[in-house]
Order: C-alpha cells, then structure tokens, then sequence
C-alpha cells in the first residue's frame, strides 16, 4: 500500500489522512489541553478525497501513528469519450485508462487534465 506513517500531532489542515481506511484530506484540525490523568487529544475533521466528499472524523491522542496515504497528483491526456466515461492517458507512463467524466466539467478528446491518484482510484481534480 501507498502510505506511511505518522504521529497526529503533526497532521495539518489540507493534508491527508486515513479516515476509517478512506484516504481524506483533513478539513479541521484542534486539540485539547492534557488533563490530570492523560495526554492531550486532538480531533481531526475530514472529507473523502475519492467517495464525493463524505464526512469523517477521529479523536487520538497527539502521540497515536496514524496513517497517511501517498497520493500522487498527474497529468494526463483525454483519448476519447463516450458515455460519462473517458478514456485518458497518463503523461508519464503512457498507460490508459477508463474514468468518470464529472459533473461540472467539459472535456474533449486531446484535453490535458489533472488527477489525483491513489492505488488503483483516480479522480479528476
């Protein structure tokens, strides 16, 4: 798997994170002060990067391992289109492959895009 870790004190707002195993980047970032008897928690706010923006959130101590994906940003070329669906071709390693057209987009074959990339998920930025 694409990911290492890290301890949630040094988490910030706009990084990722593993939310429940779903890689989101993190909306909201606070911690409490340590009490008498334990260490200080921090609450991190987040949203799914690849299922549509669903809510998520943990509270740790500061000192807990989390796990951050690595999610590599791309570029690629649009072959063609049918569909809701788009062929398209990564710049680098030449590979196609099939993804959802969204919503709030127009594409055209021969257009570069830009897409993030986890594991075998992909999603137009």
């Amino acid at each position: 798997m694409a990911r290492e870790q890290t301890e949630v004190r040094d988490l910030q707002e706009g990084n990722y994170v593993m939310i429940e195993d779903v890689p989101s980047v993190i909306t909201s970032y606070s911690t409490s002060k340590p009490g008498k008897h334990g260490s200080a928690k921090a609450r991190v706010e987040g949203k799914g990067v690849f299922d549509g923006g669903q809510k998520r959130n943990f509270t740790n101590p500061v000192d807990a391992k989390v796990w951050v994906p690595i999610i590599t940003r791309k570029q690629g070329q649009v072959v063609s289109t049918s569909g809701g669906e788009m062929q398209v071709m990564d710049l680098e390693t030449y590979d196609t492959f099939t993804m959802r057209v969204p919503d709030d987009i127009e594409v055209s074959p021969d257009d570069e895009i830009e897409f993030l990339e986890y594991e075998d998920q992909r999603k137009v930025v």
